[in-house]
């Protein structure tokens, strides 16, 4: 079969492609490395399209403006980011949805846990898993061939056009191809390599736990880098990384292993010491930090303390928090030095302020005279029992 466009990659990227060339007429295969049950990449652990909009539409409400959303990414992106590129995309999501709805996904709001963001993105109904799946039915409609566990190791380019693919010790010609087979992160000796080591002689990378697909392995991306020169961009060591349960396992653990009690508390490293603002702004837009911010403390580990008041303010993680009924036995429980952590604790709750605790919105109370502050939402950690 002459194949018009050959997509390499079955998550979000792989699928819109291969949808809008079959939507063009084109005759598509479409490979994916994983097998069927675990096929989508990271775009089966997603759960929401974030949405400029400048009324209500639909499951959104009031309004999330081009500005404000590019403020926004400036932010989690310390600046480091393609304006030309991200405002294309920012614009783009205003308008994309009608297109995926006639591929058969569903909108929803958000569910009473997922704070802040009813105004700013829009929620697949059954998450990631079932957008990827619509995408798959619809694609199948369209005529895409689908190939599972055909993961791909080189293409052949003459003069800087392809010319062919090969997965398997078998060679797949086509007119066209698009490369979307994900990053690297689920490559642990690449990580190791990207990170290096601290200076307190550690490996960070060798205690990154992978939330999402183990088949991000990054082969094509080395592959188009070392043997075609392909454009080396941007700081290998960035990324979406967010702070997980350190019982997660090593791949796949998905949302459900994610911390989201880090603004209603404190964070500790291992020294029982507090290093950054956990009150800085609203959660959702900046968890995507917090993994960043973990890796750069000893052992690559924190500890997000709260105490009783803060019980059913946030989306729990699939597995319970440690449970202690003085500040010393949880400094004990997590193999914290126990006068270290009580002082952390008892320094942290004389510098709150008086103010009015507003968990939705950027309220006024902060810490003075305290660093790091914590500029939003902070509480006396005095009510037990006390989780880690």
């Amino acid at each position: 079969m002459t194949i018009d466009v050959l997509v390499i990659g079955g998550g979000n990227a792989a699928l819109c492609a291969a949808l809008m060339a079959a939507e063009a007429g084109a005759r598509v295969t479409l490979l994916e490395a994983a097998p069927r049950a675990w096929r989508g990449g990271n775009s089966s652990h997603t759960r929401n399209l974030r949405c400029m909009h400048d009324a209500p539409q639909d499951v959104l409400v009031e309004a999330y403006p081009e500005e404000e959303f590019w403020q926004d990414l400036l932010k989690v992106t310390g600046g480091q980011t393609n304006e030309a590129l991200a405002r294309l995309t920012i614009r783009a999501s205003s308008n994309c949805r009608d297109w995926m709805r006639r591929h058969g996904v569903h909108f929803q709001p958000p569910l009473s846990g997922a704070l802040h963001v009813a105004r700013t993105n829009a929620f697949f109904m059954g998450g990631g898993k079932a957008l990827v799946n619509a995408y798959y039915r619809s694609a199948e409609r369209l005529g895409v061939q689908i190939r599972y566990e055909s993961p791909v190791d080189r293409l052949e380019i003459d003069q800087g056009r392809f010319v062919a693919a090969w997965s398997q010790g078998e060679r797949i010609e086509a007119s066209t191809c698009v490369l979307a087979a994900g990053g690297f992160e689920s490559n642990l000796t690449w990580m190791r390599e990207a990170w290096g080591q601290n200076e307190r002689g550690e490996w960070p990378a060798d205690n990154f736990l992978i939330r999402g697909t183990r088949y991000n392995q990054g082969t094509l991306l080395r592959h188009m880098l070392d043997d075609h020169g392909a454009d080396r961009i941007g700081d290998p060591t960035q990324a979406h990384m967010v702070a997980i349960d350190a019982r997660a396992p090593l791949y796949d653990g998905g949302i459900c292993t994610r911390i989201d009690c880090v603004s209603l508390g404190v964070v500790v490293n291992q020294q029982g010491k507090r290093f950054y603002d956990e009150g800085e702004d609203f959660w959702p837009k900046r968890y995507a930090i917090w993994g960043r911010l973990v890796a750069m403390q000893p052992g690559q580990t924190g500890y997000s303390i709260i105490d009783a008041k803060s019980v059913g303010r946030f989306m729990p993680p699939v597995f319970p928090g440690v449970k202690a009924q003085s500040m010393d036995e949880l400094a004990v429980a997590i193999g914290i030095d126990p006068p270290t952590l009580v002082s952390t604790i008892q320094n942290f709750n004389a510098a709150c302020g008086v103010g009015t605790f507003d968990h939705t919105s950027l309220d006024d109370c902060h810490t003075e005279g305290l660093t790091p502050a914590k500029t939003h939402w902070a509480r006396p950690i005095d009510t037990p029992p006390y989780y880690a």
